[in-house]
């Protein structure tokens, strides 16, 4: 693990977006296609709106979210909304998007249609995560049901996450898929989850689902 220090949050979303463009476009040299997995939130916003003009054989990347609330795609607590929104635009418009959620039937019922268009996009060349104060990455978290499965080394690419802390049903990455990425990016500001990425560094994951992909991952902090 490699932590990064900003002197500013404007400084981090363009140094970050630099280095994913950098880091794409040397896997674009060696495969067809590639995978980019992008979480949602607040925090990622600004990385997109530097990323999203970056010079880059966009028509050959593909673009999903590291998990997704089971919500309408024009939610406000869609995470494809926002990759849409700030990401899929300017160059970045002929990326293909592939989504984590199809709504109208319940997140157990699309897993297998979902995993069909998941498995033909990895290993992930670039993913990008974020961390909650809690520890929980993607939508993997702390003592949720299922965890453990989800961590397991032979996990299926997705999982139902269903936190008691959160209104919705999610559809999330599961440990593997995420920790097998080429490249590991993790952005988090503030020093609370500071101070949680360092009590992640010495739990299990099954306190700490961070924990689990932190092995070889690039950290980006700010104040």
């Amino acid at each position: 693990m490699n932590i990064q220090e900003y002197a500013d949050r404007d400084m981090l979303a363009i140094d970050v977006a630099n280095v994913l463009a950098g880091e794409l476009e040397t896997a674009l040299l060696h495969n067809d296609t590639v995978a980019l997995a992008v979480p949602g939130g607040t925090t990622p916003g600004p990385i997109f709106d530097n990323l999203c003009a970056a010079d880059l054989d966009w028509d050959r990347v593909r673009v999903l979210p590291t998990d997704e609330r089971c919500v309408p795609a024009d939610s406000d607590r869609s995470n494809e909304r926002l990759i849409r929104e700030r990401l899929l635009t300017n160059r970045a418009a002929a990326a293909e998007f592939v989504p984590l959620f199809i709504p109208g039937k319940s997140p157990e019922d699309i897993l297998p249609e979902i995993e069909a268009l998941i498995v033909p996009v990895l290993p992930l060349s670039v993913l990008v995560l974020g961390m909650g104060d809690d520890m929980h990455t993607a939508s993997l978290f702390p003592g949720m049901a299922g965890l453990d499965a989800a961590l397991d080394g032979d996990a299926p690419p997705l999982t139902v996450a269903r936190p008691q802390s959160q209104p919705e049903p999610r559809i999330t990455l599961t440990a593997p898929v995420l920790n097998g990425a080429l490249s590991k990016h993790l952005v988090i500001f503030g020093p609370k989850k500071r101070d949680a990425l360092e009590r992640a560094m010495s739990l299990p994951p099954e306190e700490a689902p961070i924990a689990a992909v932190l092995d070889g991952i690039s950290v980006h902090w700010a104040e």
